[in-house]
């Protein structure tokens, strides 16, 4: 008795443990197309706000009439893998097939904000590009 519960201990602590791994795509990020939508109102939104939903900016600049801007650029690589592999046998005969597959994608967005005087997104424009 003492033996099954130490083995139904055992593997309960085994699987407990185990993490499933979830695909880089599936993950969140912060900066994203609908994101910078649903995140960012011009005359409302603060720098705080700003910094809280997309972290520090990549680059801070002033324009030609002195109002901060604030300029993010994230680049993320997918890649993705599959394999196929068929096998038979008949009494002296055999086959083989292998098919698999690869494929790489890159994306980039650029988010260019823009603060009035008070602190508050005077202007915003972003861009997506994917090759």
């Amino acid at each position: 008795m003492k033996r099954l519960l130490l083995c139904a201990l055992v593997a309960l602590g085994a699987t407990g443990c185990s993490t499933a791994h979830q695909p880089l795509t599936q993950k969140n990020s912060p900066l994203t197309q609908g994101n910078v939508q649903m995140n960012l109102v011009v005359g409302k939104t603060t720098k705080a706000e700003v910094l809280e939903a997309f972290g520090a900016p990549n680059i801070t600049t002033r324009d030609g009439s002195g109002r901060e801007v604030w300029s993010y650029q994230r680049a993320a690589q997918v890649t993705q893998s599959s394999g196929q592999e068929n096998y038979w046998t008949v009494v002296l005969a055999g086959q083989r097939n292998y098919n698999s597959g690869f494929e790489s994608s890159s994306s980039m967005i650029t988010l260019i904000i823009k603060f009035d005087a008070s602190d508050v997104v005077a202007d915003f424009n972003s861009r997506v590009s994917n090759f």
